[in-house]
């Protein structure tokens, strides 16, 4: 699954930059039976599958073998994708990305053992209150997340900038050639070459789409008192 992603796109370019290194760790290289069994019944009973503490302690040990577990990988997030986990946002990628390195588990089946939750994870991220059949394609959103925000990775810093929750708001819509198509035209002031009018025509959407689609996010976006007010006669029209 992880080698279709990071042959392509955005991961590619930054591995092949050097901008980025990733490793996949397979937890089964960590067991020692002849069926490289990684998984067992609950105690208790109960339907699925728990992955077991021994191959997910010991493939992280192995990526860190001067660092005590315990300790956080001195330092360095050790982070269990799973359901139960804090929800992933643009912010938590932009906190993520300031570390130099990080462990991603991916959970599975009915879940992990409870004591690499209490003795091994440092955190635990869920990428939305849903669930999957594994924490891989949740662990490729969260490289993904946070890759991009590494410096040169796009390019361009200003890539980043009018991103959808970058700025606590929904990106502003996006034009390009013809200006005409099917009768349907680019509105004037992107035409104009009026930079400031641009710039508050694009801030204008943003706030306006924000209040269509996700409102909740306007209590915590920052606006100015004219910006705010806008938003509280907008929302009385409703």
């Amino acid at each position: 699954m992880f080698q279709i992603i990071l042959s392509a796109g955005i991961f590619k370019r930054a591995i092949d930059h050097k901008l980025v290194s990733v490793n996949v760790h397979d937890i089964r290289d960590c067991t020692y039976d002849k069926h490289h069994t990684v998984d067992d019944y609950p105690y208790g009973g109960g339907a699925g599958m728990v992955l077991k503490p021994e191959p997910i302690f010991e493939a992280v040990e192995a990526i860190l073998p001067s660092t005590p577990v315990r300790d956080g990988g001195n330092g360095m997030p050790i982070i269990l994708l799973t359901p139960q986990g804090r929800l992933f946002s643009q912010q938590t990628a932009l906190e993520l990305s300031k570390h130099e390195r990080l462990i991603l588990i991916c959970g599975h089946y009915e879940g992990v053992d409870e004591r690499v939750r209490e003795h091994l994870v440092t955190d635990e991220v869920s990428i939305g209150d849903y669930v999957l059949s594994g924490g891989e394609l949740a662990a490729m959103v969260v490289a993904e997340a946070v890759i991009r925000l590494v410096p040169g990775v796009l390019g361009s810093a200003a890539s980043l900038v009018d991103d959808s929750h970058a700025t606590g708001l929904l990106e502003y819509p996006q034009y390009t050639r013809p200006p005409v198509y099917r009768g349907w035209a680019v509105p004037e002031v992107l035409l104009s070459g009026h930079h400031t009018q641009v710039a508050r025509w694009r801030r204008e959407q943003a706030i306006r789409r924000t209040l269509e689609r996700r409102p909740e996010l306007l209590a915590k976006a920052s606006l100015s008192s004219a910006e705010r007010e806008m938003v509280d006669r907008r929302q009385e029209s409703r």
